[in-house]
């Protein structure tokens, strides 16, 4: 039976309070967003992220030796997915909202967009059920 050495990674967030002063909420958010001083940072270990795969190899302890394996899209980072597919469907929308109306073949753009529609369902059903 094959041997796979998988990476895989989750997020922990830190977060920092820190007191800004500003004119506007916005002005305030953008200072905190530029601040890179993290002296006094904080672990959120009660909030970490999803766990998700970052890297496969062939093989035994295999890690980055070799050439990396294409990691299947359902196993990457929630937010990459959501991010891939978004533009997806933006492409899909573009082509349905063109000038002309109607595509030149429907049938053939809504073959396109129907898989492009369930995979976006899956993605959003498993983040809901994830919260």
């Amino acid at each position: 039976m094959p041997l796979w050495t998988i990476e895989t990674t989750y997020r922990l967030p830190i977060y920092r309070h820190k007191t800004y002063e500003a004119e506007t909420l916005a002005q305030a958010c953008r200072l905190a967003i530029e601040d890179d001083d993290w002296d006094h940072e904080k672990r959120d270990d009660e909030s970490t992220g999803e766990t998700y795969v970052t890297g496969i190899w062939s093989g035994a302890d295999a890690a980055y030796s070799g050439a990396a394996q294409t990691i299947p899209s359902h196993y990457t980072e929630t937010a990459e997915r959501i991010a891939k597919q978004f533009e997806v469907l933006l492409g899909l929308v573009k082509v349905l909202a063109s000038p002309g109306g109607t595509p030149p073949d429907p049938v053939f753009w809504r073959e396109r967009a129907q898989p492009a529609i369930a995979k976006a369902e899956a993605i959003t059903c498993r983040r809901e059920r994830s919260r």
